[in-house]
């Protein structure tokens, strides 16, 4: 039977080595190998207060073969052999963190490797070629788990840098496995714009399906967390959402995101005709100020109803107030805040990164991808360019209409 000894002649082991049959194999992982294993053999023969073989009157236990345990090192995976004793248990703590094999360094480099996008099953590539072997996906998400500190700070972080006047939310569904099964979850994020003019990625959580309990929960957290402030909410025409901003933000106003009702519209529209229909409805949007947009408007429902249309013309008006809830702000921040459109660019990027997951294992894995992603983006945003300039932040808002109290415009089409 090999033993481990309790010494290394540097000499004797170079030769040793140079002789064997792995005089190939990686010089530096044999060294650490050998070199941990002569540490434990001293340690077990400490323990037992003799060495290998050795006979004595003070000897208090003997040793009982050695167990096979893998350790991951910069150096690559060795395979150490652990002394066993025959009464009692050996485990060189100081050595091998139980239960934990990967150094601390290797955790980090998979982390940010799961964090950047990169497929869990190759992530077991790029750890081979660090020279460490066989990680399992489930083994990644442990790892990853490291994470979840900087995201939980994160989402938890009190909202101080306010008022934040414009807050773009908006929803993504993914996939994750719960009760033996999988299932669609919605991951929900707010963006807006503090004090000093930049964005700000301000809360996300998951939940089971977007309705006006989720929402007004979620916006509830935000206000908890010290968000205030709170002008316009633009987003998608979900109910749950516009209910929810009427309990929650009182006073604040909802901007329908123009992409969305431009999209909604079409459907309602013949192929051939949605051209010259878009075009019409666009131009509303490309006015200069609040009173040539809303005179604007009145033409547009004109001739719409002159062309035919008089069922999308009614529902153009019908959402008047809906749509050009911008108007009421200044025309510097109009092209950012007419749309979701900043928030789905997000979403782009956050699809980009999960699509490469595909099936998230349970919420906290989602959770902790999408929250580190958000975390990073908003470090970017603190650094980078101002999203809105503070002299125009301070512009006053054009008679506040709170959410659910705005009376639709009346526009008479004129006379012909």
């Amino acid at each position: 039977m090999t033993t481990n000894p309790t010494t290394i002649d540097a000499a004797g082991w170079l030769r040793n080595h140079l002789e064997s049959d792995d005089a190939g194999g990686d010089l530096l992982a044999a060294l650490v190998k050998d070199f941990a294993e002569a540490l434990m053999s001293a340690e077990a023969s400490a323990q037992c207060q003799a060495g290998y073989n050795e006979r004595t009157d003070e000897r208090a236990n003997s040793r009982n073969g050695y167990r096979t345990r893998r350790w991951d090192t910069r150096a690559g995976t060795v395979d150490l052999a652990v002394p066993k004793l025959r009464q009692g248990t050996y485990y060189p703590e100081w050595l091998l963190t139980h239960r934990k094999r990967a150094e601390q360094a290797l955790a980090s480099v998979v982390a940010e490797a799961y964090v950047k996008g990169v497929s869990t099953r190759r992530i077991d590539d790029v750890v081979q070629a660090m020279g460490i072997e066989g990680m399992s996906p489930s083994q990644v998400s442990r790892l990853s788990a490291d994470l979840d500190v900087k995201v939980t700070e994160f989402r938890e972080r009190p909202l101080d840098a306010g008022p934040y006047r414009y807050v773009w939310i908006d929803a993504l569904t993914q996939k994750v496995r719960e009760g033996g099964r999988v299932v669609n979850v919605s991951a929900v994020v707010a963006t807006a714009v503090n004090g000093e003019g930049r964005r700000e990625i301000i809360g996300f959580d998951i939940v089971t399906t977007e309705s006006t309990a989720s929402w007004t929960a979620f916006l509830r957290g935000l206000v908890a967390r010290g968000l205030s402030g709170v002008e316009l909410v633009i987003s998608d025409a979900h109910g749950g959402i516009k209910a929810a901003i009427g309990q929650v933000l009182t006073g604040a106003g909802w901007q329908r995101c123009r992409t969305h009702f431009m999209a909604n519209l079409a459907t309602r529209v013949t192929k051939a005709a949605w051209p010259m229909v878009a075009a019409l409805v666009r131009s509303i949007f490309e006015q200069p100020d609040r009173d040539s947009t809303w005179d604007q408007l009145a033409d547009v429902v004109e001739k719409l109803t002159a062309a035919g249309f008089a069922d999308v013309a009614e529902r153009v008006l019908d959402a008047a107030d809906e749509i050009l809830a911008f108007t009421g702000f200044p025309v510097q921040h109009w092209t950012k805040i007419r749309s979701n459109n900043p928030q789905e660019r997000l979403n782009k990027e956050i699809r980009r990164r999960t699509n490469v997951v595909g099936i998230f294992p349970n919420r906290a894995a989602a959770i902790r991808l999408i929250g580190a992603l958000l975390a990073e983006q908003t470090d970017e945003w603190t650094v980078g360019k101002r999203y809105m300039s503070a002299e125009t932040l301070n512009k006053p808002r054009h008679q506040p209409e709170p959410v659910g109290e705005q009376p639709a415009k009346e526009i008479a089409p004129k006379a012909a």
